[in-house]
């Protein structure tokens, strides 16, 4: 069955496309599943505006646009209205409201550590090993709320790291022991793939990464990341993608909860 759970709108400030036009796509690129997983509409207690979420009050457009392709496009493609989030534990109610009020499922997308009104990027902050293993705790603990149905590139701290040092190991371990003790995947990020592919890499999906967590026996999933309907539609990234993962023996699997 092919899948893709990660999949972004233009809300998000940095994706192009219709919501439609992602469907499309994935139609003529043979997917059975498509998971639309926009960044979380947080609504912040200050007066930050983020630059790269849905802004709160675009939650109720886009739960009706998704489940409006839903229904439209019965039959032929299984469409399922989830989000990209990070843990914020000061905001962590908001996420169970969002469950309540239809969302799907949660992706671990952790982009910011507790909240991003005043800590900054995840792939600068973790070269620096104080803040990685704060970034793997956090992960595994927002794990460990049940919540998500997926860690999203856990190995984005790789960003801009050169090689895989003990302080890395030591967050991959935290973070693959806590996606195994709760049976979710773990998500091979072909966004990343097709950057590093096309002379831009964006440092994951990183191979020293894979290989080194292949002792976990983690489930593994694609992810796509679009941000762009043709991203749906690059068969060489998600078969070159296949190749790597089954070549160092890893379990994929094709759903998420």
């Amino acid at each position: 069955m092919k899948h893709n759970f990660h999949t972004h709108t233009t809300r998000c400030k940095h994706a192009v496309g219709t919501d439609e036009q992602y469907v499309k796509a994935a139609l003529d690129s043979g997917f059975d599943v498509l998971g639309f997983a926009d960044h979380a509409p947080w609504a912040f207690a200050t007066d930050y505006v983020s630059h790269c979420r849905m802004p709160a009050d675009q939650w109720q457009d886009y739960k009706r646009s998704v489940l409006s392709l839903k229904e439209k496009y019965q039959g032929q493609i299984s469409i399922r209205l989830g989000l990209e989030c990070e843990y914020y534990p000061k905001y962590i109610d908001q996420l169970y409201r969002l469950r309540d009020d239809g969302c799907e499922y949660f992706l671990l997308g952790n982009h910011f550590l507790f909240t991003e009104e005043s800590f900054p990027y995840t792939g600068t902050s973790c070269t620096d090993d104080d803040e990685l293993r704060r970034y793997a705790e956090q992960a595994a603990e927002a794990v460990a709320t049940g919540l998500y149905g997926c860690v999203a590139h856990p190995d984005l701290y790789m960003m801009y790291r050169t090689e895989l040092s003990p302080a890395c190991m030591e967050a991959a371990d935290m973070i693959c022991q806590a996606a195994r003790e709760a049976e979710i995947p773990i998500e091979y990020n072909l966004l990343g793939l097709q950057g590093e592919l096309s002379g831009h890499s964006r440092g994951y999906p990183n191979q020293d990464f894979w290989q080194y967590v292949r002792k976990w026996d983690n489930k593994v999933i694609l992810g796509i990341d679009a941000h762009d309907p043709e991203q749906l539609r690059s068969q060489p990234v998600w078969d070159i993608a296949l190749e790597r993962l089954h070549a160092m023996g890893h379990r994929l699997v094709n759903q998420i909860r």
